[in-house]
């Protein structure tokens, strides 16, 4: 486990510690609807985990290095703010996702708009956007966000 981690961990066990002090009853519920929020999610999370395995398993690194590394150039960028925007990944699965991809050859750019449009752009949630705030107001937020995905991405390759 990492420093990260660790000091995480440490802080929350800290606050989790401040809370039953603070308020038995309170914070025995707390846990309570976090480990039910935790179960109801843990099945799609161990799916997405095995997925990404079997992906990293079957395609080399010199293919995903090829497809979304930095020879890939916007074309790659492209493809990784395509898939980001139609994926529905919950965001938890998307770090640890980022740094294997990162580790397989994709380049630090690629990784950004993909994690980027993930969080900004909701393809999967368009439907329930456009009830919301009007077909106009969904679709120019999401074609925004779709730029703003692509130049974070790109000023992200250029800062790290």
């Amino acid at each position: 486990m990492n420093k990260t981690a660790i000091f995480i961990n440490a802080f929350a066990l800290l606050f989790l510690i401040f809370a039953f002090i603070r308020d038995r009853k309170k914070a025995k519920k707390a846990l309570t609807v976090a480990l039910k929020s935790f179960f109801r999610i843990l099945p799609t999370v161990l799916i997405i985990i095995i997925l990404i395995g079997l992906l990293l398993g079957f395609v080399s690194k010199s293919t995903i290095s090829k497809i979304v590394g930095e020879q890939a150039g916007l074309g790659g960028v492209l493809v990784v703010a395509m898939l980001g925007a139609v994926l529905h990944i919950p965001s938890l699965i998307s770090f640890p996702l980022a740094a294997s991809l990162i580790k397989s050859g994709a380049s630090i750019t690629s990784v950004a708009v993909f994690i980027t449009t993930l969080t900004m752009i909701g393809v999967v949630t368009l439907p329930l956007e456009i009830k919301e705030l009007g077909k106009r107001m969904a679709i120019l937020r999401n074609v925004i966000s779709f730029v703003i995905a692509i130049i974070i991405g790109i000023i992200m390759g250029v800062v790290l």
